[in-house]
């Protein structure tokens, strides 16, 4: 009897030991997996990161482009209003020299 006793004992302990020692190395597998994971999620994080830096750099250059060409097109209408200006006063003056040559003073 003491002898079924004793061994019933050692045989639940050993059955609860096994299943301690199963769910520490199944804890370690998950441990290490989710690890990897963790890593390809980083490794992927990075390259999405570069990918938003270089289309940011891209949008950057393109609105400095477009306000550049916005300050060429300004100046250009500029220039274009003082030649219109300039030969609306020089229209202006011949018509009053044609004016005071017909007598219309």
């Amino acid at each position: 009897m003491n002898f079924l006793e004793i061994y019933s004992e050692a045989g639940m302990i050993g059955v609860v030991g096994a299943l301690l020692v199963f769910m520490v190395y199944s804890m370690s597998k998950r441990g290490s997996a989710q690890e990897e994971s963790l890593l390809d999620l980083k490794t992927e994080n990075r390259g999405q990161s570069e990918t938003l830096e270089n289309a940011e750099g891209m949008l950057i250059k393109m609105i400095d482009r477009w306000n550049k060409s916005d300050e060429r097109m300004d100046r250009k209408f500029d220039d274009l209003n003082k030649q219109i200006n300039d030969l609306d006063n020089q229209v202006s003056k011949i018509e009053g020299i044609i004016s005071r040559l017909n007598g219309k003073h």
